[in-house]
């Protein structure tokens, strides 16, 4: 009985020292996503209710995020959800994703580098519009201007739609 309320008791010690180290973040984003090239290039018949690529005129895109989540280990691990807006030159679209956010030392001006991982669905051609996942893989420069608030900019590679862009983002987080 006496192990069992000694674990109990450094349960709770680890519990109140975890949760004194967590801390609610948030981010807000915007970029610029330049078109790469496709994915999936189709050389025979697709079929009969092909309407074409999902970004049938390899259009460039700008996006909006907003990213809540918790920050770890002195706000240098991130982790959260997030709901963004997209425009491909005319094609409107959102996205849902996981956000991980690495910063790799303890100074003013650090690298970061960040993952997303979700889905994305554009109102195209299609009827409906069409719907895919989203892989992000960024690495850039992140600036503290005081202690709740930062500044960062970053690129990297997008893959969704078919397609590869490359995301130039800058954005704040709280």
């Amino acid at each position: 009985m006496r192990k069992i309320y000694a674990l109990l008791v450094l349960l709770t010690f680890i519990t109140i020292d975890l949760h004194s180290q967590v801390k609610y973040s948030g981010k807000v984003e915007s970029g610029f996503l330049m078109y790469r090239f496709r994915l999936i290039n189709y050389d025979m018949d697709p079929g009969y209710d092909w309407k074409g690529y999902n970004l049938d005129q390899k259009q460039d895109g700008i996006d909006l995020n907003l990213i809540n989540g918790i920050s770890l280990f002195e706000k240098r691990l991130f982790a959260g959800a997030g709901i963004g807006y997209q425009n491909f030159e005319g094609i409107n679209g959102i996205t849902v994703f996981g956000d991980i956010e690495y910063l790799p030392l303890k100074s003013r001006l650090t690298p970061l580098l960040n993952i997303k991982i979700g889905y994305d669905h554009i109102w195209n051609q299609y009827d409906g519009g069409t719907g895919t996942a989203l892989g992000e893989f960024t690495a850039g420069i992140n600036y503290k201007l005081n202690e709740k608030l930062n500044v960062f900019l970053k690129s990297g590679i997008l893959f969704t739609q078919q397609s590869s862009l490359v995301p130039i983002r800058i954005g704040i987080g709280f």
